[in-house]
């Protein structure tokens, strides 16, 4: 069972619904939800260091544990609830301060605005 903050694999399909790629999610429902639903609730990472709105970068230094081969950029405004059983591997799990970072930008991304 996938735990909040896991860095996970699952196949996402390009648009044409021809092929899928394998792209890295993190977990950011709790381990409650996930223990009693077949479900996650995520955010995508990519590998484009672009500056973003709602997205910041991380390297290995950032992670609990595991290796990121390159920086990665975390994408809070790309949310997803996934199926667990499409998930192909996990590969390292974020540290809770950059977990709590993801939530600060939740926070902001819903918060009301003028």
């Amino acid at each position: 069972m996938p735990s909040q903050g896991d860095i996970l694999l699952v196949p996402v399909p390009f648009t044409d619904l021809s092929v899928h790629k394998q792209r890295p999610i993190v977990v950011i429902s709790n381990d409650v939800y996930n223990r009693q639903t077949a479900d996650i609730v995520v955010v995508a990472m990519t590998s484009n260091p672009a500056q973003v709105d709602y997205g910041f970068v991380i390297t290995s230094s950032d992670l609990q544990h595991g290796q990121l081969n390159h920086p990665g950029t975390i994408r809070v405004d790309k949310l997803y609830t996934l199926s667990q059983s499409i998930v192909t591997r996990t590969f390292g799990r974020v540290s809770p301060q950059t977990l709590d970072r993801i939530r600060s930008m939740l926070r902001e991304l819903v918060a009301a605005k003028a």
